[in-house]
């Protein structure tokens, strides 16, 4: 027939070149939208264009897309691929049809560069693998299963795409039709550990890259170190001594001096230096307070003067609005136009507008003067009652001692009266009348220190109720936390208590070791158990035996009983070092001729 005739006389084609039919290959990388490259690596087509493969449906691919892990994009269903056969030196590649679906492909691993190839012919040899997929880019490693698959890994990542365009090729060995020697590939994406690897080291790589980007840039706009400090001596304090005094030099002067005081500079020979230059910084303090005051004095000025300006500004709005109010009157309205009545109406919209923004600017900055004249006289009624707090008891302690002194004066002027009262008696009748005006004085002394006494007391109870207040609240406190802490104990006992039940050890009260006939039943059983074991066992091992025959046996109640029979059972230490284990052995024959 024509298409055998056609098959052979493809077939009988020389074998010494490269590639038989390199315009089919240039074809099929066409479609592609890839520039075709022999198997020398050299382009087939020298005026080769990209945008040629859009003639065919394909979108050019860009060979960076594989190397930034981006799948192509999938080839349009209403636009299909012309595929052309391929003739390679040991094999044909036959297309597949073309109205098929493409064939399906997993998902691409980041970094991919293997490639599995399945439906390979029996007879596919390395070679032959070889002679097909070089044309893709060049092959590292081939490994070849003795079924009829392979994994194939490339140099680079946009090979794997060339690779993927075989998929789907009927593959015929030479010119035989033997089953053993025909196949249809399928090229799909491999997951290997080193294209992983791989892509992990790029991509630690550009992000170590990225830091060092970054840390340079940082670098770039950190602001610059300051001057080292220079080291302490007697001519550089001579020096910073001067510059304190300096206005402009004042800031770079206390920088050094402190400096110095936080590395340890001063010691006997340098405080009276040190001393001279904090009594320089010190004095320092009285030309910022007057440098303040003098700014704060400016910004009044400038206060004054914008407040001034604004309200001169606002005159003169008011004025511009009267002019406009005046206008809008109908013995001047009339004699304007449509449009001038227009503008002029716009105008005073916008006067009014800009006048009473100004407006309140200037109330606004009334109204922060009344409120700091008002913040400047009004105090803060939370911190009198954080002082009120805090001196309470210090104004108890003061009213105590003016009371104590307000007696002792009242005493004094108790003495002081009856000594009068004496020198009455013994003084002549002339001096009456100014003893009884003197009296009358002390008197009224008296009352009035009788009178702030009072008040004084009234004062010191007030004071010793709010103390009392104080402690019942802290009684109270205290009485909480104690109930609190019972309670926890209480849980803690009960906790306790339910740990205890579930491996009770019985307490003996009485003088006898035995006190139950369960017990003397496990010494029965214990010294048969340890008279069959005359070497001794571990205490692990006799309560493995008797919980055999009670399970609710435990360890610990074994071992109060064997210790409180000390004349039937004897505790002995066996072994060396790490091996060492405490041993039970019966003693009970011993001991009873002890006891």
């Amino acid at each position: 027939s024509a298409d055998g005739g056609r098959n052979l006389s493809l077939d009988s084609i020389p074998m010494g070149l490269p590639m038989s039919d390199p315009t089919a290959w240039a074809t099929a990388m066409n479609n592609l939208g890839m520039a075709p490259m022999g198997m020398t690596g050299q382009p087939l087509l020298p005026d080769f264009d990209p945008a040629l493969g859009m003639m065919t449906g394909i979108p050019p691919i860009n060979p960076m897309m594989p190397g930034l892990g981006i799948v192509p994009p999938p080839i349009p269903p209403d636009m299909p691929a012309v595929k052309e056969i391929i003739h390679c030196k040991s094999c044909t590649l036959f297309p597949p049809n073309p109205h098929l679906p493409p064939p399906a492909t997993r998902e691409r691993p980041p970094g991919c560069k293997t490639v599995f190839v399945g439906g390979l012919p029996e007879n596919g040899t390395e070679q032959i693998i070889m002679e097909v997929f070089e044309q893709c880019g060049e092959v590292i490693a081939i490994r070849k299963s003795k079924k009829n698959f392979c994994h194939i890994r490339f140099a680079e990542e946009f090979m794997v795409d060339k690779a993927l365009y075989l998929s789907g090729y009927r593959i015929r060995l030479g010119s035989s039709t033997d089953k053993k020697d025909t196949g249809r590939l399928h090229v799909d994406f491999a997951q290997a550990r080193d294209d992983l690897y791989e892509w992990e080291c790029k991509q630690r790589m550009l992000a170590r890259e990225e830091r060092h980007r970054r840390r340079l840039a940082e670098e770039r706009f950190r602001p610059p170190s300051p001057p080292p400090v220079v080291h302490y001596s007697d001519h550089e304090c001579s020096v910073v001594a001067e510059k304190l005094k300096d206005d402009t030099k004042f800031s770079e002067a206390i920088q050094t001096l402190l400096t110095w005081i936080e590395r340890g500079e001063v010691n006997r020979r340098t405080a009276n230096n040190f001393y001279s230059m904090i009594q320089s910084a010190n004095s320092h303090i009285r030309r910022l307070v007057n440098e303040k005051a003098a700014h704060e004095k400016e910004m009044e000025e400038a206060k004054e003067k914008f407040k001034l300006a604004l309200s001169g500004i606002l005159v003169q709005f008011e004025q511009i609005v009267a002019v406009y109010h005046s206008a809008s009157k109908q013995k001047a309205w009339d004699h304007f136009t449509k449009a001038q009545r227009k503008n002029i109406s716009v105008w005073c919209k916008q006067a009014e507008e800009i006048r009473n923004i100004h407006n309140d600017e200037l109330m606004g900055i009334r109204r922060e003067e009344e409120m700091e004249m008002s913040d400047e006289e009004i105090e803060d009624p939370a911190e009198m009652k954080e002082m009120e707090e805090s001196a309470l008891v210090s104004q108890v302690e003061a009213l105590k001692e003016e009371n104590d002194s307000l007696r002792w004066q009242l005493d004094a002027y108790r003495n002081e009266v009856e000594l009068l009262k004496q020198e009455q008696g013994k003084a002549s009748r002339d001096e009456d009348t100014t003893k009884e005006q003197q009296m009358k004085l002390l008197q009224q002394a008296l009352q009035g220190m009788q009178k702030h006494l009072l008040k004084v007391q009234e004062e010191y109870k007030k004071r010793e109720a709010e103390l009392e207040k104080v402690k019942e609240d802290k009684l109270k406190v205290e009485t909480l936390l104690e109930n609190l802490k019972e309670q926890e104990s209480s849980t803690s006992r009960v906790c306790a208590c339910s740990q205890e039940k579930e491996c009770p050890v019985e307490k003996t009260l009485s003088n006898s070791p035995v006190k139950s006939e369960r017990e003397v039943l496990l010494v029965g059983i214990i010294s048969t158990f340890l008279h069959v074991h005359p070497f001794g066992a571990s205490i692990e091992y006799i309560c493995s035996y008797l919980q055999r025959l009670d399970s609710k046996i435990c360890t610990a109640e074994v071992e109060v009983l064997m210790t409180r029979l000390q004349n039937t059972f004897r505790q002995e230490l066996s072994g060396v070092g790490a091996s060492l284990e405490k041993r039970w052995k019966f003693c009970g024959f011993d001991g009873l001729k002890m006891t």
